[in-house]
């Protein structure tokens, strides 16, 4: 009897592959264990095997695996039932979900290797100089990658080469698959046995009487030995002795001291004891019991409580209680940022227990974690992550905490698969048999529908921690404050009255502009011209740290102009402003404050967000000016002024949602203010005073708010009363398109009638010299979600048929917003 394997590869393939594997393989093998199988005609592909089985494909014949890579399954089957959920879901493939879920370091890639052929002679004079440099390289070494004879021969294109040796027969190529994942070791040191009595100890010293510092060496090893019992680190015994590196390897030539390695995580706590957790007050209390009574009757609850109401300890005795029951907890935040703040709060209460997953660790650093959640780790019972880590092994999970869940950070743009974390793990829970949590001061219409609806529990906090009164928030007209003259660069006289105020009082400021950069438009006074990015329909952002201008879609950037390009007159003007702008005005106004910055350019390195929130936590700055990522409930407890810069840019945006949105965020970066005893002030800058949504968070009126907007949602026909399906068209050529566009949204209106907007530019039509177009397929309550799904399915393989539209790229993105 045969024996076959169906396996998934990490490549948008709408079906699994089917191997043929031995008898003996198939009593070994596992679904959840990786493979590594060949695909194509050279190409070598990590794959996962879904299903076993003995049923031969129809097709093709079936090819033999290359190699088993794990001795057990490192995917479990409930995470292959997630995986399916989540390609039928967001119409993307398995592969694509595999991709995305894996560390990368588990996807091996294979790598084509050149090494001599030592069967064959040949005479260097036979050799042309190309073909003798890659011959004399394999001399030294025995094997070769492309890309390291690209460069012993500085050349891109090497594949002639190579060919003109493999017809000589003087080379062989094989494919190699490599695993990405080393694990850490750590050197550590040890006296060799016959020294550690007293004799032999006396006898060593003596023989060092001349080598002062080698002895210095052993006398604070026996030191170190004497106070811990655990191993020492070469790098600690170095610290303490004040010797070098080499002092020690000259001991270790010696045979005085023995060294040895030890496998160790790359990422440890180190904290001493654990704290106990805080005690909560009467509201908190009150709504921990009320979300244990509905999570009686419901699977995911609401938490809705107003900024600095104390959230987060009401999730840390909830957890309390999960981890009680030996079960895993998923807490999921929206920004990076906000990870750095609670994992020390989340240490301190349940030391090593918490484990961090997001994508500022490097690859093996995940792949740790991911084994430790694998094993049910005690290092991770309580994972903390960004949107990747819904995608962990977990065993037995108990509880999903989806904090800030009305971020739009939480939704996965690019590439597929476009899922939406928080809902996501609403799914993910129910496959655990697991409760959810969503919490939030400004939750988004949906959930507060579904919780309306009694879809969803929910509870209420609205009081903030110690009674601290909210904020008080000003509207401040700035079309009426230029009138008057009253307007320093984009700074209001109130605006710098209150910040005056506020540093004299030693308190501390956060000031808001949704822009990076410091200014989006440069624009020629003599002629209007201003310089466009030439790969996408969008003018240049000035980046003064740099001198440079910059297009914030591709990257594209240039020096900045001294002339303009169109009528050469260096009559050069920046209009509108961004964060950069914001911080040099500041800096201008108030010389003697230490002023900061926080967007994504200041933000880069594995541990940019660390160093600002920590400067700014230990008082080394008092004013910080940031984007969006400000807004994210961090915890700052000496702040009392907020100031949002132009709160116009924000309502004014292309986009259904774009009310909530500005409500959300400016609600959001207000709480930051005022979060002890002292009340905090908002100021907001604006030309529309008067506008619904600015009255509105004026007042703190979610329900306002929320009435409001989904009455408009119900008249126009969008979320939560009609499901969204975003399809993108893109390719270089504007006329394909154009046309490909039109035989899209015809198919779509013959199948589905009305409910089909488009196809439409967006605001931004042109993105790294791809031309895009977006048709919307708005689907009422009483349509099949899943039939529509598959109607869209058969147009779009129809479309990928027809010859006149080859090469353009069709995303499918349910759930756009």
């Amino acid at each position: 009897m045969s024996h076959f394997i169906d396996v998934i590869l990490p490549i948008p393939l709408e079906k699994m592959f089917t191997y043929s594997i031995t008898k003996a393989e198939s009593q070994f093998l596992k679904v959840g264990m990786r493979v590594s199988v060949p695909f194509g005609k050279t190409k070598i592909h990590t794959g996962l095997v879904g299903a076993i089985h003995n049923n031969p494909p129809l097709i093709y014949e079936a090819k033999q695996i290359h190699q088993i890579l794990d001795e057990k399954p490192i995917v479990t089957s409930k995470q292959l039932s997630f995986w399916q959920w989540i390609a039928t879901y967001y119409m993307c493939t398995i592969g694509e979900v595999m991709r995305a879920a894996l560390p990368n370091a588990f996807i091996l890639e294979s790598e084509t290797l050149v090494s001599r052929n030592l069967n064959k002679d040949i005479k260097d004079t036979d050799l042309k100089d190309d073909e003798y440099l890659v011959i004399e390289a394999l001399h030294h070494q025995s094997t070769l990658k492309i890309q390291e004879i690209s460069n012993i021969l500085n050349k891109k294109n090497v594949l002639p080469v190579i060919k003109r040796l493999i017809d000589k027969e003087v080379i062989l190529l094989q494919e190699e698959i490599y695993d990405k994942y080393k694990p850490k070791y750590v050197r550590y040191v040890k006296l060799q046995a016959e020294y550690t009595n007293e004799i032999g100890l006396h006898q060593l010293l003596d023989d060092l009487s001349r080598a002062e510092k080698q002895r210095k060496v052993v006398l604070t090893l026996f030191s170190i030995s004497a106070k811990t019992k655990k191993p020492i680190k070469v790098k600690t015994l170095v610290e303490e002795s004040g010797s070098s590196t080499a002092i020690i390897k000259a001991l270790i030539d010696k045979d005085v001291l023995e060294e040895y390695h030890i496998q160790t995580d790359r990422i440890e706590y180190d904290g001493e004891e654990n704290e106990a957790t805080k005690t909560l007050n009467e509201y908190q209390t009150e709504a921990l019991k009320q979300i244990e009574k509905t999570f009686k009757t419901q699977n995911v609850t609401l938490l809705h409580g107003i900024t600095s109401s104390g959230k987060t300890e009401v999730y840390v005795k909830l957890i309390e209680q999960i981890l009680a029951q030996g079960k895993q907890v998923l807490y999921l935040l929206p920004e990076i940022a906000l990870t750095t703040q609670l994992v020390t709060r989340l240490q301190n209460y349940f030391g090593e227990q918490v484990s961090v997953f997001h994508s500022k660790y490097s690859a093996h650093e995940r792949v740790e974690v991911y084994n430790h959640v694998l094993g049910n780790s005690a290092k991770a019972k309580i994972i903390l992550g960004a949107r990747s880590s819904i995608f962990l092994p977990f065993h037995d999970l108990g509880l999903i905490i989806v904090d800030e869940e009305h971020e739009q950070s939480f939704k996965q743009f690019d590439p597929a698969p476009r899922y939406h974390a928080r809902d996501a793990a609403v799914v993910l829970a129910h496959l655990h048999q697991a409760k959810t949590l969503l919490g939030s001061a400004t939750p988004c219409l949906e959930s507060y529908n579904n919780a309306v609806e009694k879809k969803y529990g929910i509870v209420e906090i609205n009081r903030r921690y110690n009674n601290v009164q909210p904020p008080e928030i000003e509207l401040v007209d700035i079309a009426d404050k230029h009138k008057k003259k009253r307007m320093k660069g984009h700074f209001s006289d109130r605006m710098i009255e209150e910040i005056t105020d506020a540093l004299d009082q030693g308190h501390q400021i956060i000031l808001f502009q949704n822009r990076r950069g410091y200014s989006p438009i440069v624009e020629c006074n003599t002629c209007g011209h201003s310089p466009q990015c030439p790969n996408c329909d969008v003018s240049l952002t000035y980046h003064q740290y740099r001198k440079q201008l910059r297009c914030h879609y591709c990257g594209h950037n240039n020096a900045m102009l001294q002339k303009c390009m169109a009528c050469g007159i260096s009559n050069l003007d920046t209009k509108g402003f961004g964060t950069e702008q914001i911080e040099s005005e500041a800096k201008t106004l108030f010389p003697k404050a230490n002023v900061a910055r926080m967007d994504l350019d200041t933000t880069r390195g594995k541990y940019g967000y660390e160093k600002i929130i920590t400067a700014l936590e230990q008082q080394e700055i008092d004013i910080l000016v940031g984007t969006q990522m400000l807004t994210k409930g961090l915890d700052f407890r000496n702040v009392k002024l907020v100031g949002i810069m132009n709160a116009d840019n924000m309502l004014n945006f292309p986009d259904f949602r774009a009310h909530e949105r500005s409500f959300q965020l400016m609600l959001q970066v207000s709480g930051r203010a005022g979060r002890t005893k002292k009340r905090g002030k908002v100021l907001i800058q604006t030309y529309n005073p008067y506008h619904k949504i600015l009255q509105q968070v004026s007042t703190n009126d979610y329900v306002g708010m929320f009435k409001e907007q989904l009455q408009e949602r119900r008249d126009f026909k969008y979320p939560p009363y009609f499901r969204l399906i975003k399809i993108t068209l893109k390719h270089r050529d504007y006329t394909k398109v154009e046309t490909a566009s039109e035989w899209f949204a015809k198919s779509l209106r013959q199948v589905f009638k009305t409910n089909v907007l488009g196809p439409e530019f967006p605001p931004v039509s042109r993105v790294r010299n791809q031309y895009l177009k977006n048709i919307l397929v708005k689907i009422p309550q009483a349509q099949s979600l899943g039939k529509t799904k598959d109607a869209i399915k058969k147009i779009n393989f129809s479309f990928e048929a027809v010859p006149a539209f080859k090469g353009v790229r069709v995303i499918l993105n349910v759930d756009n917003y």
